[in-house]
């Protein structure tokens, strides 16, 4: 990196830097706190979809504890057919949104299967769509966090490294000018003082 030179016109220019450094700073500091929020409420949802899912499972073994006859047939009663995601802009940062989930159940003879099995495949249903709902959050979760990370980043930029650098700046080519000030001074003085001393009497 080449030298600043220490003069005026750098001076401004490092003044100008530091005004637009501290006028920029509350803003992204105030993203990097919105975004911890954002990122908090991404990760309570995936916490509540998981205890759901939990729940609904635990709901499932109780209801139904004929699930460990293997001998029947539940292999793929309920698949996933197709998947609508889109985008949410949130500070910046794109987020997915699961807008809709299509489940098919594998077709079976009514007198084939025990009846218990149509209350499966209801209960099925519900657990793969928690399972989609609970992988676009869990993408949201990571987004969010990388966003905090690199904005926090950016922020630390700015606190630890920009500010200072240029407040240094600054202070050097101050004491620069007042030194350079200060020997004009001197050396007018003792220009003045020569040139009386020279003068014929």
């Amino acid at each position: 990196m080449a030298r600043a030179l220490l003069n005026k016109t750098t001076l401004h220019k490092e003044q100008a830097k530091l005004r637009r450094y501290r006028r920029y700073l509350p803003s992204l500091d105030l993203k990097r706190r919105q975004l911890l929020a954002e990122q908090k409420t991404a990760r309570l949802a995936l916490q509540r979809l998981m205890e759901a899912r939990k729940a609904l499972e635990e709901e499932l073994r109780a209801q139904i504890p004929m699930l460990a006859n293997e001998s029947i047939d539940l292999e793929d009663l309920v698949r996933v057919e197709a998947v609508a995601l889109s985008e949410e802009h949130r500070l910046g940062t794109v987020l997915p949104v699961l807008d809709s989930v299509e489940l098919v159940a594998r077709p079976y003879g009514f007198l084939a299967k025990p009846h218990w099995v149509d209350a499966l495949t209801s209960h099925l249903r519900r657990l793969l769509e928690m399972e989609l709902e609970a992988q676009v959050a869990s993408r949201r979760v990571e987004i969010l966090q990388h966003a905090v990370k690199r904005t926090t980043q950016r922020v630390h930029l700015f606190e630890k490294v920009l500010v200072p650098r240029a407040r240094s700046l600054i202070k050097r080519i101050q004491l620069k000018l007042m030194d350079a000030a200060s020997a004009a001074v001197v050396r007018a003085k003792l220009a003045k003082l020569k040139a009386g001393q020279g003068a014929p009497s």
